[in-house]
């Protein structure tokens, strides 16, 4: 659902997060093939070059999903020593309108993930408009317009090194959000697989 700039920040400075800096958002269920782990350490090279940004990891969890929880108790002991990092679950109310209010207001998306379906999150980051930087897993590549591949990684090095690039350089992370969002209007919605079914009735008759 489309809401304006103006909400999306106010709603975010409301949740505790001073959006006179820069932020970084991953939008993922806390389990280790998404590395959320990887993720905080990745932020914490940015920090060291930008020492004011911020991460927020919003995420969902399962009540059958021991490895999940364990793992947010993991990341939850990091922010408690970090006043810098945010964690949102669905526990304390996150859920579909807090991530559209994040992946419209945040500077840069992350999707560090291992492995990967098709990684929807990125698709809903790029048709905001928003640059990503992500694992070479699953359908992630396949999102990816042409012209800004350099930003799908391999390691929390390359991680951090190309969500820093973006911080640094706002008309980069213009220039990422619309070509992606061209190529998930041409590739990934409705229309098109509408017209690839007609295609495929007109071939067959």
């Amino acid at each position: 659902m489309e809401l304006p700039l103006d909400v999306c920040r106010r709603a975010i400075t409301d949740s505790g997060i001073d959006l006179t800096r820069p932020l970084l958002v991953q939008v993922s269920r806390f389990d280790p093939w998404k590395d959320p782990m990887g993720v905080i350490q990745a932020y914490r090279l940015v920090k060291k070059e930008i020492p004011g940004v911020r991460l927020a990891l919003i995420g969902a969890m399962a009540g059958d999903d021991p490895e999940g929880w364990a793992l947010l108790e993991q990341v939850e002991e990091e922010a408690a020593r970090d006043p810098d990092l945010f964690v949102f679950t669905n526990l304390a109310g996150a859920g579909n309108m807090e991530v559209n209010v994040f992946q419209r207001g945040c500077d840069v998306v992350i999707q560090n993930s291992i492995r990967e379906g098709f990684g929807l999150v990125v698709s809903e980051a790029l048709w905001k408009e928003k640059p990503v930087v992500a694992g070479k897993a699953g359908g992630i590549p396949l999102q990816f317009p042409e012209g800004f591949t350099r930003y799908l990684i391999g390691s929390t090095e390359e991680c951090a090194e190309r969500a820093l690039d973006l911080l640094r350089r706002p008309g980069e992370r213009g220039a990422f959000g619309r070509a992606g969002c061209e190529h998930v209007r041409r590739g990934f919605l409705l229309p098109r697989l509408v017209r690839d079914e007609l295609r495929l009735i007109r071939a067959l008759l």
